[in-house]
């Protein structure tokens, strides 16, 4: 029995460090420098962006939690996530809601970029001040090293393969792109595997009421802290509820030991955040337009 189950953290380990490569790398792939710079020009919507991501994200993580007053591995699991934004599937759901993909996906990869740092340190501080008691500090030097090697080094990587040789960007993105979506599955599946009798025993508990309310208002906050017209409102919304799974799963491998506990209550909200984007995103779609090619470089936008 135990070398079964290190057998399968083992497995869970290396998926998770492929899944984050491989997204990193994708979403590098995908980016073209002048659609970075494009959307890095309205100054006001990066600012305030950002400011709903890293700083009132994880406020609001908290004050759920609090209010909610969960057990304490789901107010960790929550307080994890919500310090985590920039996940990758908030770019799929803005193209689900036929909203502004290059937007989107520029926003999402500079905030997964900025929480490859800030992650650790922001959700350290929110496990200390919470006061959970315990020793449940993360290891933030570790956390830093760990996740920006695995998102920044692929991400700067798949953009220099983007801008200088394009063809091969457009060659490679596809096999990796699906390595991204299967590893994903994989982690998903052992983190299912290992805390299943957690997650059943979630259903119709306050950890699902916390991550429903923490997503919707997230949504919320997100459409109305844009500025812009309603594609890009939407973009934005979709983007700041998805918390970054990655990174969350790497911390409690790292400083949690893999915790059925902490590990079935992140998964369940990560699931819960989910539906409620694809939801969400279903409804922004309804009298769009389908979204157009994404432009590369050199070629116009659409208009």
């Amino acid at each position: 029995m135990e070398t079964a189950q290190a057998l399968l953290g083992l497995i869970f380990n290396v998926s998770l460090v492929v899944m984050i490569a491989s997204t990193m790398f994708s979403a590098g792939l995908s980016t073209t420098l002048s659609a970075l710079g494009g959307v890095f020009k309205n100054v006001w919507l990066v600012v305030l962006v950002l400011i709903a991501a890293f700083i009132i994200r994880p406020l609001v993580g908290w004050g759920t939690a609090a209010l909610l007053t969960l057990a304490t591995p789901a107010f960790i699991a929550l307080l994890l996530l919500a310090a985590c934004p920039g996940a990758p599937f908030g770019a799929k759901l803005v193209m689900t809601a036929r909203g502004d993909l290059i937007t989107g996906a520029s926003l999402q990869v500079l905030m997964a970029a900025l929480g490859s740092i800030t992650f650790p340190i922001t959700a350290n501080w929110l496990i200390s001040s919470a006061g959970l008691g315990g020793d449940f500090a993360l290891p933030v030097w570790d956390l830093v090293k760990t996740v920006a090697v695995l998102q920044l080094i692929p991400f700067v990587v798949g953009i220099g393969v983007r801008n200088w040789s394009p063809e091969t960007a457009a060659s490679w993105n596809p096999p990796v792109t699906k390595t991204s979506t299967y590893s994903f599955v994989i982690v998903l599946a052992l983190a299912l595997l290992g805390s299943w009798q957690t997650l059943i025993a979630l259903i119709g508990s306050k950890t699902i009421l916390a991550g429903i309310i923490f997503a919707v208002l997230m949504i919320v906050l997100g459409y109305f802290v844009a500025v812009g017209g309603k594609k890009t409102r939407s973009s934005v919304a979709l983007l700041e509820p998805i918390s970054n799974a990655g990174p969350v799963f790497a911390a409690v491998a790292i400083a949690f030991n893999n915790d059925p506990e902490i590990l079935g209550a992140a998964t369940g909200i990560i699931l819960v955040q989910i539906i409620v984007g694809i939801v969400i995103a279903s409804y922004f779609a309804k009298g769009q337009a389908a979204p157009e090619e994404v432009p590369t470089e050199g070629q116009a936008a659409p208009a």
